[in-house]
């Protein structure tokens, strides 16, 4: 027998996560606050504004009242964007079962308070701590959406990572666990930053072997920020750190490496979000990352130069040669 699922958020993510579950037998919502996108999808079996390419199983139901979504759930997956996810869980929160277990896919650092996905969750659903968990990995959207073969891991207490594991798991669809909660969420957000910093340089024509040193010198600042909060390092080396990290810095699919692309072909930050029309959560986690890393008083030089881009204007090449002025010093370090 299936489990009862609601997923908040039809964009792109939300959207592919429900047609995972909904695929695996369990009776499943989408949520979108838009009525009329619903009936598309209700009439239609295809979200009119994100993944238009893919049919989405006859089974699977959009809503767009938040109470009806939300008292469905035995599983509640959240797949609206970082800076949406307060207020949405707010407004959730009175009608989320007991015994409800809570999966985070959403992705990010919350600006203004600094916190993680998981730390907004358990402070907008008090009594709910014990059965949170945050999904993440290296998949876009689309593919797993097509049923393309996709791995993710899903960090929290043993018994609810276990049952959303479970929901999700199956077909071409990979589901690990872990006990590793801050890990999971900081390697999820951070490489979004290392991606457009990845995009920067593609798009300035830096070359391949600039990317590589992105991709490594940027895990090393996101496994030393995570385990300066309390991460096990090892994280860093599975599918929430280096296999998200790779996936991001160097698909065609990625938003924020599309972002970064674009950037250091000379383009204005403002032009390149109007023309993506989807969140990039890379430019808001830039901001928070960026004085989350002050606060725990660890260096992040790739993030920094991430920011400075995006939000003082400062031109890519000077932001390269400050990068590459920066002391020499030991790799570990």
């Amino acid at each position: 027998m299936g489990t009862r699922c609601t997923v908040l958020g039809a964009g792109s993510w939300g959207t592919a996560l429900a047609v995972q579950l909904a695929r695996q037998g369990h009776e499943t919502l989408i949520w979108d606050r838009n009525p009329d996108r619903c009936d598309v999808i209700n009439t239609t079996h295809v979200n009119p504004r994100y993944l238009t390419s893919v049919s989405l199983p006859e089974s699977l139901v959009a809503v767009p009242d938040l109470e009806t979504a939300t008292r469905h759930a035995e599983l509640l997956v959240t797949g609206v964007p970082s800076h949406a996810l307060r207020d949405v869980m707010v407004d959730a929160a009175p009608f989320v079962g007991a015994n409800t277990t809570i999966c985070c896919a959403t992705k990010g650092v919350e600006n203004g308070t600094l916190d993680t996905m998981a730390e907004v969750l358990r402070e907008t659903l008090p009594g709910h701590e014990d059965r949170i968990t945050i999904l993440s990995g290296p998949s876009f959207a689309l593919e797993l959406a097509k049923g393309l073969p996709t791995a993710v891991v899903i960090a929290g207490p043993d018994g609810p990572a276990h049952e959303a594991a479970e929901a999700f798991h199956g077909q071409t669809f990979r589901a690990y666990h872990t006990e590793d909660v801050v890990g999971v969420c900081i390697g999820g957000s951070l490489k979004n930053v290392m991606a457009i910093a990845c995009g920067v340089s593609d798009g300035a024509g830096f070359g391949s072997n600039a990317r590589a040193a992105i991709i490594t010198r940027g895990l090393a600042e996101i496994s030393r920020l995570a385990v300066a909060m309390g991460a096990n390092p090892l994280t860093m080396m599975g599918l929430a750190g280096m296999g998200d990290l790779v996936l991001t810095c160097t698909g065609n699919l990625s938003r924020n490496r599309r972002v970064g692309l674009a950037l250091g072909e000379g383009r204005t930050l403002q032009d390149i979000l109007d023309e993506l029309g989807e969140v990039a959560e890379g430019v808001t986690t830039a901001k928070s990352a960026y004085n989350l890393a002050k606060r725990v008083g660890v260096e992040l030089p790739i993030t920094e130069q991430v920011y400075k881009l995006l939000y003082e204007d400062k031109p890519v090449m000077n932001a390269l040669l400050d990068l590459l002025g920066r002391e020499r010093r030991a790799e570990r370090d």
